[in-house]
């Protein structure tokens, strides 16, 4: 078969490239920015790759167009394909219909932690002897890519509750009909597609009804959004885990989120030592557990195999250090997720001063939704430096309760020069954003080396 993908350098729309060519199909494909990295990973699968959305390539005749979800009605490539009649479909419809049939599938969802949670659940799969597929949304620094096919019947993947299509407004996760679905976590995030919290919880709920009775929904039991959703109908077996005191059959911690022991109930059934930071990976830790145990991994085992894990690229990833000032960078975008993010880096550097750079670059938070919760979300940081460019509101009024530990720069370059004005040796630079933040990591890097 020969598909054509619409958005094919997007993460999502990347990895189904990625497992389609591996599956023997030709694949090629399209995006309005034709970018690194993922264009790099395509081109070495031997993808090619077009830059924009020409009508004319619907005469590369493909078996089958297909089409992610940065495509609307107006693109000029899709309003060919529709004007001709030719067959298309979405990306996860794809992936249901070509890789999940037949496979045991682990799913997992939540507003934040669905990477990380997928790479460990993944790995820990491999270690023992598994041999999984996978989709991810970022890269596993244990494997080195985002997806594969695998050999084994389990196949573990993100599933997003973003929406599917132009055509197709259900969340993606529903086309994936898992056996065993986490649920990480649920706030409201994607002001741009959904109203409030209820509309989300709806589509968790459309999730859980496509799990089988002989399935396993693992839950956080800290969430109520979660229980909310559960309360509506759920009929397969439950695991919960966070419980802040004993449940029985439900995974807790008990320790710092860098060693602690595993209990179900009063019993202790693992325990985890690595390097990861902050309580929030502790409950994604939990959560692969519970996970990795329905399809026969026992939580010593589990545990064992996270004592290996080397997270994900852009998790507190240490990109350098110039002049005794360390610099980070993170996909932290949600203020919950930076608030998280920065309360791990303070666990770890103790008294040590923190200075974020981040940048309000999501369409929730580009929408301001948020706005109100960012002086929350960086209180454990000692000095915030925010991109201001390109917003719908007035970044400096809402970070104003933050006094002189708040600063708005109007681009790039005077945010790496206000922070380095700043930074003293011994300081962490914490960079935060859904994007590649106009390469500030390296510019931040390259002007402390030069500062005399």
């Amino acid at each position: 078969m020969h598909i054509h993908i619409l958005g094919i350098c997007g993460t999502f729309m990347g990895g189904v490239a990625a497992l389609a060519r591996e599956a023997g199909h030709t694949v090629t494909g399209c995006d309005a920015n034709v970018y690194p990295p993922m264009s790099d990973q395509l081109r070495a699968l031997g993808i090619e790759l077009i830059e924009g959305f020409d009508p004319a390539q619907v005469s590369l005749k493909p078996d089958l167009f297909v089409i992610g979800n940065v495509v609307s009605r107006g693109n000029p490539l899709m309003e060919a394909i529709l004007d001709a009649g030719l067959p298309y479909t979405s990306g996860p419809q794809w992936l249901a219909e070509h890789v999940l049939q037949g496979r045991h599938v682990l799913a997992v969802a939540g507003t934040h932690g669905k990477t990380t949670t997928t790479s460990m659940l993944a790995w820990v799969l491999e270690h023992a002897g598994l041999k999984p597929g996978f989709l991810v949304g970022g890269v596993p620094q244990n494997f080195g890519i985002s997806a594969r096919l695998g050999e084994g019947s389990p196949f573990v993947i993100e599933a997003d509750e973003y929406d599917t299509a132009f055509f197709d407004k259900r969340s993606k996760f529903v086309h994936y009909r898992p056996r065993t679905a986490v649920l990480n976590n649920l706030e409201f995030d994607h002001a741009d597609i959904f109203a409030d919290l209820a509309a989300i919880e709806t589509q968790f709920h459309h999730l859980v009804r496509t799990v089988p009775a002989s399935g396993r929904v693992v839950v956080n039991a800290r969430e109520e959004a979660l229980q909310r959703v559960l309360s509506r109908g759920c009929w397969s077996e439950v695991s919960r885990f966070g419980s802040r005191k004993e449940e029985s059959g439900s995974l807790r911690a008990r320790g710092e989120p860098d060693a602690f022991d595993v209990l179900r109930g009063s019993m202790k059934v693992a325990r985890v030592e690595w390097h990861l930071l902050g309580e929030h990976n502790q409950l994604n830790a939990l959560a692969t557990l519970a996970a990795a145990e329905h399809v026969g991994v026992s939580p010593e085992a589990a545990a064992a195999a996270l004592g290996e894990f080397q997270n994900v690229r852009r998790r507190l990833e240490l990109r350098g250090e110039a002049n005794g000032v360390k610099v980070y960078d993170d996909f932290a975008h949600h203020p919950t997720a930076i608030h998280t993010t920065v309360n791990g880096l303070r666990r770890k550097v103790g008294t040590d001063r923190i200075l974020t750079a981040f940048e309000p670059r999501s369409n929730t938070m580009k929408l301001g939704t948020m706005k109100a919760q960012l002086p929350w979300a960086l209180e454990e940081a000692d000095l915030s430096f925010c991109h201001g460019a390109n917003l719908g509101w007035d970044a400096a009024e809402a970070l104003a309760p933050m006094g002189d530990a708040a600063r708005v720069c109007p681009d790039i370059d005077s945010l790496v020069a206000a922070v380095v004005k700043a930074a003293r040796p011994g300081d962490h630079v914490l960079c935060m954003s859904n994007g590649g933040f106009g390469g500030v990591h390296d510019k931040l890097l390259a002007a402390l080396a030069a500062r005399s």
